[in-house]
């Protein structure tokens, strides 16, 4: 659909971007904070373990400061489980209440709306040796964690995001470090499936207790949704296409949304012996989720093609990646989208075609939570980071948001991936993403002073003009 006239950014559009505890903070085991299963996993090798991160921990005041002369209307951030409750349940510690009240507080000062995802892959360590999201108690963990959170920031967080990344954890959890399959498992779909049900009556319940204890709070869900291609017209790749979409996205905004699992989704579980068993009161609870919006983190579009019975099932891909399931789909590289220097597919179009279809389906607000272009920053002697291609990257994407909203899809704000450098999930702080460029690299810490990077001049004026200035810096 090509339009004459571009409808605007709504007038009180959230412009920001976003971070996570784990990749930030640093201070790890500091005040007080229990080790998550970040904390003690085995970190790839030759890239940097999270003690220090970009150590915002104590640096929030001046990243805070940097992010409102950017603009920022939100700042997306998560509060990590193991400093607020060290060992998961029980005890809570009053030094990571206090550093989550003052980076709220923080925030408030310049007009800038918190943002709180509630899990960004960081179980505390003590849960996961008590089974993770295997074991069913993790339901009543994670309720009890909401409530605690609620409790003491409720009064001033407005907006709330669940779970990050669910779908991923599912997928490609051992890549991130946070699926854990009990030893001698014999079916493990049917494990990984019950884990992600725990997470689904889990966020369920949270955004129930929410609405419960907040009742002029909001509250939504933020997967990784990533439209799915079909290689070719043939019908079989377009039922590839409908099998994977049902598997990477559908399952999860079906749930969060209506409640119910997608039909195509357990007819796969069902073929494989796997489909969840229900605890008592979990379907009640799953239809009493309702969300008040749709966040989901979106870096690019998937393709795949027919795959018979025959076929080799696939390793693990990352996580923009299919993994092939025999007689389900398998992977296409598509041949018209450019890559990043890190091998991920660029596809603006395909933003604005996901936008479209989640809005189509679900008719809820959406803010994009994640979105970014993952690089080798390079930071000269006078002081600049020139990442015009991180500029070209938002850009485009930003544009075809603009289209998404001249279609009709009602668009809340946008969080790139991210507010500043961080410790990328498997590959270190070499792959940077953020606005701000953290003096350290992947093993000596430097200065850790903060520089201004050209996306850094650029995405404010773009908050200035509400995204009508899109031009290059002068």
């Amino acid at each position: 659909m090509i339009h004459k006239t571009l409808k605007p950014f709504p007038k009180d559009f959230l412009w920001g971007a976003s971070t996570s505890a784990y990749q930030v903070e640093g201070a790890n085991l500091e005040d007080g904070k229990g080790p998550s299963c970040q904390d003690v996993k085995t970190v790839p090798e030759g890239t940097s373990d999270l003690t220090v991160c970009a150590d915002q921990y104590h640096h929030y005041k001046e990243d805070v400061a940097l992010m409102a002369e950017m603009g920022f209307k939100v700042y997306r951030f998560s509060i990590s489980w193991s400093r607020i409750i060290p060992q998961g349940t029980g005890a809570v510690n009053p030094k990571g209440i206090e550093y989550y009240n003052n980076l709220i507080d923080e925030c408030l000062k310049y007009d800038m709306v918190p943002l709180v995802t509630m899990f960004h892959f960081d179980m505390p360590a003590a849960l996961d040796e008590r089974g993770s999201w295997s074991n069913p108690e993790s339901v009543d963990w994670f309720v009890n964690f909401s409530r605690v959170m609620f409790e003491n920031f409720g009064d001033r967080v407005k907006y709330w995001l669940t779970i990050n990344e669910q779908n991923m954890l599912t997928l490609v959890g051992p890549l991130i470090g946070t699926l854990t399959i009990p030893e001698g498992t014999e079916n493990v779909i049917k494990e990984i499936y019950q884990q992600n049900h725990h997470m689904l009556v889990a966020q369920a319940k949270a955004m129930a207790l929410c609405h419960e204890m907040l009742p002029g709070a909001k509250i939504g869900p933020a997967p990784n949704i990533s439209l799915v291609y079909a290689a070719s017209c043939k019908p079989e790749d377009v039922l590839a296409a409908q099998n994977f979409n049902a598997i990477r996205n559908w399952l999860y905004l079906d749930m969060a949304v209506y409640g119910k699992y997608n039909n195509l989704v357990w007819a796969y579980l069902e073929e494989n012996d796997a489909t969840p068993v229900f605890a008592e009161g979990d379907a009640e609870a799953l239809a009493n989720g309702h969300p008040d919006f749709i966040g989901f983190n979106y870096y690019n579009t998937s393709t795949v093609e027919y795959s018979g019975a025959e076929d080799a099932a696939g390793k693990a891909g990352d996580q923009q990646s299919g993994t092939a399931i025999p007689g389900v789909f398998k992977p296409f590289a598509n041949p018209n989208l450019p890559r990043t220097e890190f091998n991920w597919e660029i596809d603006p179009i395909g933003y604005r075609n996901t936008l479209r279809e989640v809005y189509s389906r679900y008719r809820l607000p959406i803010i994009i939570t994640e979105n970014g272009l993952g690089a080798y920053d390079t930071l000269t002697e006078d002081g600049k980071v020139h990442d015009q291609y991180r500029i070209n990257y938002l850009r485009i994407h930003i544009e075809q948001m603009r289209l998404a909203i001249s279609d009709g899809v009602e668009m809340m704000g946008y969080c790139p991936w991210s507010a500043i450098d961080l410790i990328s999930t498997h590959e270190g702080m070499r792959k940077r993403y953020g606005f701000i460029y953290v003096d350290r690299d992947e093993f000596e810490l430097r200065t850790m002073k903060r520089y201004r990077k050209d996306s850094f001049y650029w995405y404010k004026q773009v908050i200035e003009s509400n995204g009508e200035n899109l031009e290059d810096l002068k």
